[in-house]
């Protein structure tokens, strides 16, 4: 059997074939609205802010670039998956099969986490075209990138669950996720900010701590402790995986 079990890595296959096997509406996407923020806010107004926190404005806006188009696919693949499968009801094959819920929570997370970090590369390298792009923290970009994927894969489970029509879905993504993402530092630095509300919010925004985390990984400063911000954000990953799995298990959304 080796150490994946073979229900496990056929279903976490399947998930991953069927955005693969799917760019033009996967991967081509992001790419083109990615090209479209470089050009505009990187470019454009690039030249006329100047620098953040002491680099150029557009290599400051990528990182959080890069977090807003890996978590929104994560949460995207997570929320549609389960959903298509309860609203087309082949999500019962999974759950007859002899998969413990543990191991279906796992192999659907993965598979949208994946899919989470294959945009983030591609709005990378997307970056790259218009600037000089380094990762100075390797170590810290690729853990930041798998526990917010892996989170976001878990938010998108529970939506999916939740959700009664597929507006339900586009809902959560453009009207909860996104302003999150836009108020949580992508395109300003904590510093700019006066004393007051607008401080707070951001403080108060898990979103801040993500893209200072994942900037902390390209550029070797951060606003934050990035140990104590990754420490966070696995322990809220692992707990939300462990609330899918006790939703599986209690059949919340999948049985009528």
């Amino acid at each position: 059997m080796g150490v994946f079990p073979t229900g496990f890595k056929t279903l976490t296959r399947r998930e991953i074939l069927r955005f693969v096997r799917r760019p033009r509406n996967t991967f081509v996407p992001p790419l083109i609205t990615n090209v479209l923020y470089f050009s505009v806010f990187g470019v454009i107004l690039g030249d006329r802010v100047g620098q953040i926190a002491g680099v150029p404005y557009i290599l400051f806006i990528l990182p959080g670039l890069v977090v807003l188009g890996a978590i929104s696919n994560a949460f995207e693949n997570g929320s549609f998956s389960i959903f298509h499968g309860r609203w087309n009801e082949y999500i019962h094959e999974a759950l007859t099969s002899p998969l413990s819920y543990s191991q279906m929570v796992w192999a659907y997370t993965l598979s949208s986490a994946l899919r989470g970090v294959i945009v983030g590369i591609i709005i990378s390298v997307v970056g790259a075209v218009f600037t000089s792009v380094g990762v100075t923290r390797p170590l810290y970009l690729v853990a930041f990138a798998v526990v917010i994927t892996v989170l976001f894969a878990s938010f998108g489970i529970v939506g999916g669950l939740w959700a009664d029509d597929f507006d339900d879905l586009t809902m959560m993504n453009q009207f909860i996720l996104r302003p999150l993402v836009f108020f949580g530092g992508v395109f300003y630095a904590l510093e700019n900010l006066p004393d007051g509300p607008l401080q707070t919010a951001t403080l108060l925004n898990p979103m801040f701590y993500m893209v200072d985390g994942v900037r902390y990984g390209f550029l070797g400063t951060s606003e934050v402790n990035p140990n104590l911000s990754l420490a966070v954000l696995t322990l809220m990953a692992v707990v939300m995986v462990g609330i899918n799995t006790v939703l599986f298990k209690r059949g919340f959304g999948l049985t009528d």
